[in-house]
């Protein structure tokens, strides 16, 4: 046995014992003679001392130890072996589990040597070096706490995700990798088939059609800790390539089953591993449509109000041409009044006005309730003093308020201030950590226009059941059905997507004619699934929480990237591992792949 004990655990019980502790070189320190090494495993910190020979310490070998005590280096690994002895009254350290002891080394022996590393391990210096230095070197970034707190908390959280849905008679059920590419929504990655030269395997984007088959088969209620594949642009909360979700399908149920399933998972791990307090239980649901019009956006922020107001009838007839013009033309006019906002200076006003043009709006008028009484805007000579006094009840801003305004398409003008309220919600500080705010959002329209091909396409999932089925599909404009699909959101982040599945081979022909899609590209690309819905398909639905999103907001961090052990960088790299790389030209060969513009 190399240790006998880890470096977090010793104690003053431990006084007296004569123990091996084994691990890395966190710091050294020459006081006087006397070698301190602050002795680290991934259980704690240890600090372990050396004496001359010549200060009596009655040590064995001390000459020998203290020698190479003297040569250590940073992020050597090294195995110590010594009496635990308690350190003095002014020597205590109470920010360590250990700082009440030390052990006097009487054996020492090398076991690795390190080159001097890239950047300091230690927690706060480690962030001064640059990502792209620490992705490179992560086994090194690994070895900082606070990241192995994260993997240690992330193990934590998936065991009691399965231990939750095994209670539930949930079976765990893996599903393939290699798959066929389906039209889901992003990029699939692609693998080039050795056997069948000129066709393509996918790496699943999740397991959709597979668990849907999984419900055919009977198997009732099914899920996985399911790693999933999308070839998609990375962002904080989203990680390039490879990501993992709780996926779980149930057969026989309807939108609230799925909701009662999930629902306590999340308050169980929202209480247990953080200490964040739920702003609302049981978590309060809105329709797609009432999230866009009050929020400005389907994936609310909870944690603070600020909640948009139509005032289109108000302001239809007024003086005021762009609020007149956009009203007649169809559009919107929609209000957002924020409290304490009054102190924004003109900078911080036209920065909120690029936020609204960034969603396509044209601008931002805006009201401003000084104190003192004084109301301030560029447009109160268009709108009267009247109308701006009926504004200012409507919206109930007070003195120090401010209210936006913008005009325009209802989507626009719900997507530029609600992007405006985010803004404003993050430069006045109500975005706390100490909350967390669940919801759910139903009723997503089942297909949208899609401006870039100029055409009718699925808004979300395609496997959805429109609510209406059949009859709705066949009589009712497309942009008006809804469907049976719901998100999750915690606190202005989507969590999860989910849907009640179309079963129905008859329904599911017709939701993709609506979209353009023939039988033929529905019957090649789901051809598998259509086969099973023949014999005998029960009702399905189900949903899929991010593990690593939800663990990001959760644990409240920067990026995504932290929740991984390995992860790709900004750019969608391995930087450590050197991936995308050149393969071989046997191994092109073999695939029937040349690479365009190569010899």
């Amino acid at each position: 046995m190399l240790r006998t004990n880890t470096c977090g655990e010793l104690n003053k019980e431990n006084v007296g014992q004569i123990v091996q502790l084994c691990g890395w070189v966190h710091r050294r320190r020459d006081h006087g003679g006397i070698i301190f090494i602050d002795l680290r495993d991934r259980y704690g910190l240890t600090q372990i001392t050396f004496h001359p020979p010549s200060a009596g310490s009655g040590q064995a070998e001390s000459g020998a130890s203290y020698e190479t005590a003297n040569s250590l280096r940073s992020e050597w690994v090294i195995k110590a072996t010594g009496k635990v002895i308690a350190r003095p009254d002014d020597m205590i350290n109470p920010k360590l589990s250990t700082g009440e002891i030390e052990v006097e080394v009487a054996e020492i022996e090398v076991l690795s040597e390190s080159k001097t590393p890239p950047f300091e391990i230690d927690e706060d210096k480690a962030k001064e070096a640059k990502e792209s230095v620490r992705l490179k070197y992560r086994f090194l970034d690994l070895r900082r706490p606070k990241l192995q707190e994260i993997l240690i908390k992330r193990d934590n959280v998936t065991r009691h995700v399965r231990d939750y849905f095994k209670k539930l008679d949930f079976v765990e059920v893996q599903t393939p990798i290699l798959a066929n590419s389906s039209p889901e929504g992003a990029r699939d990655y692609l693998v080039p088939s050795r056997l069948y030269p000129g066709k393509f395997y996918a790496l699943p984007q999740a397991p959709q059609q597979f668990k849907q088959l999984l419900m055919v088969a009977g198997m009732d209620r099914y899920f996985q800790i399911a790693p999933c594949f999308r070839d998609e642009d990375p962002r904080n909360d989203r990680h390039p390539g490879d990501f993992y979700q709780i996926d779980l399908e149930m057969s026989f149920v309807e939108q609230e089953d799925v909701w009662n399933a999930v629902e306590p998972l999340m308050i169980e791990l929202t209480e247990k591993f953080t200490d964040k307090k739920i702003v609302q239980k049981p978590f309060p649901r809105f329709t797609w449509r009432e999230a866009m019009e009050r929020y400005g956006i389907d994936k609310p922020d909870l944690r603070f109000g600020l909640e948009i107001m139509p005032i289109s009838e108000s302001v239809a007839g007024c003086g005021f041409s762009v609020f007149t013009e956009a009203v007649k033309q169809g559009g919107v006019v929609h209000a957002l009044k924020v409290d304490g906002g009054a102190r924004f200076s003109r900078k911080e006003i036209d920065e909120l006005t690029e936020a609204a043009k960034a969603k396509d709006a044209k601008g931002l008028a805006y009201i401003t309730l000084k104190q003192g009484g004084e109301i301030a805007s560029p447009i109160i000579k268009f709108l009267g003093d009247e109308l701006v006094k009926k504004i200012i009840e409507m919206t109930g801003a007070k003195e120090g308020d401010i209210i936006f305004f913008a005009a325009d398409k209802w989507e626009v003008v719900c997507n530029a201030l609600g992007a405006v309220r985010s803004e404003c919600g993050a430069r006045l500080g109500l975005k706390s950590k100490d909350k967390a705010a669940w919801c759910w959002v139903k009723d997503f329209p089942m297909y949208e226009y899609n401006e870039t091909d100029k055409k009718v396409d699925f808004m979300h999932n395609p496997f959805s059941m429109p609510q209406g089925g059949m009859k709705a599909l066949e009589n009712e404009d497309p942009l008006s059905i809804l469907a049976y699909q719901y998100d999750l959101v915690c606190n202005g982040y989507e969590i999860s997507s989910g849907a009640i599945r179309n079963h129905r081979p008859d329904i599911m022909y017709k939701a993709f004619a609506v979209a353009g899609y023939g039988p033929e590209t529905v019957e090649k690309k789901f051809g598998g699934m259509l086969r099973a819905f023949e014999y005998g398909a029960p009702p399905h639905g189900g949903i899929a929480p991010g593990l690593d999103r939800l663990m990001m907001v959760l644990f409240d961090l920067d990026s995504i990237r932290d929740i991984y052990a390995f992860p790709k960088d900004g750019a969608a790299r391995d930087v450590m591992m050197d991936s995308p790389s050149e393969v071989d030209e046997k191994q092109l060969k073999e695939l029937h792949i040349k690479v365009a513009g190569s010899k």
